[in-house]
Order: structure tokens, then C-alpha cells, then sequence
């Protein structure tokens, strides 16, 4: 009879010893898939990816836009008029100097960038977050005012911005075009959305 109730006993625990491990195995595969739905996949980490630009093929007065984090950025390679009437132009914005805080510190500078000739911006109006097109032509070539001297016009809301990002007085958009984080690899490689100030 001792030996029966032993035998029960040893079977009890085995049982109970069985049941424990599948309850942890089942445990674990639930808890895998769940820890894996919070880290961000492979699609999500490219989205916020810094991304690299080659503008060996832009001529002075064209643009090409790249997208970083779901964003059109412009990279506008100007040419010395276009640098010009940056200057010319000022008595007109509502923040030349771009006291606002939306560039790094290295762009706060007339021409917003490291390198004059370049503008690297991104291409939503600060409004309501429209895209403006493109009014590089003087005057009244492109349906703009005949002292137009270039620059950019959101047509959501009419809000107008000149050849470094900078608003107009009286605009609907409230500050600047924003600059994103960005430094040059080379004399033709523009890397955006990292600085050299670990911004990102």
C-alpha cells in the first residue's frame, strides 16, 4: 500500500514538474513576440536614419529634395544673385537674423547654412504644414509681384519665404523654414539629420 502511495506521490510530482516546464516554455513564446513588437523594426529605425546626399549633379538654381524621417529637405544650390538678394531684402522678414530657434547654431547666419551656396531646408511651411513651391524667377515671371526677388510661396495660405527659408512679414506662417541637422562629408556629400554636435 506504501509503495502505491509512493508511486502516486512520485507521479504527482512528475506531473507537477511537467506542467510547470510547459507553463514556462508557453510563457516564454508568448513573451517573445511581445518584447519583439517593442523594439522598432528595421523600416522604423530607416525613418529616422540619418540620410546622404550626393549634389554633384545640381547646377547652380536647381533643387533636389531627399526625404529624411517622412520630411521633404530642399537642398538649394544658389547662385550669387540668389545670394545676394538675401542681403537685400531683410527690412522685408520677420526673422532675418533667425533668432527663433529653428535651425542648429551653425546655420543661424544670413544665408541659414554652412556653406552659402547651399540651402538645406525642410520643405514644410511652419503654417500648417503644407509645401511651398518653388519662385526662383524675378519678378512677375512666375505670377509673383513684380519686386519679387525669388524664393518660395506656400499656396495653402499664400505664405511667402525667401531663398534661405526666411518668412515674410505679415505671413500666415508664423516663423522660418526649419533646417535639420546636417554637415558636409565632402565637397559633393551633404549627410542629414547628424552634426557634428551629436545632434540628430
Amino acid at each position: 500500500m506504501s509503495d502505491t502511495r509512493s508511486d502516486l506521490a512520485s507521479q504527482r510530482r512528475k506531473l507537477l514538474i511537467a506542467s510547470s516546464g510547459a507553463g514556462v516554455v508557453a510563457a516564454a513564446a508568448t513573451a517573445v513576440p511581445f518584447v519583439a513588437s517593442l523594439t522598432p523594426s528595421e523600416r522604423a529605425r530607416a525613418a529616422g536614419a540619418p540620410v546622404e546626399a550626393d549634389v554633384s549633379g545640381l547646377s547652380p538654381g536647381e533643387m533636389m529634395t531627399v526625404e529624411w524621417r517622412g520630411k521633404p529637405v530642399w537642398i538649394l544650390r544658389r547662385t550669387s544673385d540668389m545670394l545676394e538678394t538675401l542681403e537685400t531684402n531683410e527690412q522685408k522678414l520677420a526673422d532675418p537674423a533667425s533668432e527663433e530657434p529653428q535651425q542648429p547654431d551653425y546655420t543661424a547666419n544670413r544665408h541659414r547654412s554652412i556653406n552659402p551656396e547651399y540651402l538645406v531646408v525642410i520643405g514644410i511651411c511652419t503654417h500648417l504644414g503644407c509645401s511651398p513651391s518653388e519662385k526662383f524667377a524675378e519678378g512677375t515671371v512666375e505670377g509673383m509681384p513684380a519686386d519679387w526677388p525669388g524664393g518660395f510661396l506656400c499656396p495653402c495660405h499664400g505664405s511667402i519665404f525667401d531663398l534661405a527659408g526666411r518668412v515674410y512679414l505679415s505671413q500666415p506662417a508664423p516663423t522660418n523654414l526649419e533646417i535639420p541637422p546636417h554637415k558636409w562629408l565632402s565637397a559633393s556629400q551633404v549627410l542629414i539629420g547628424e552634426d557634428d554636435q551629436g545632434t540628430a
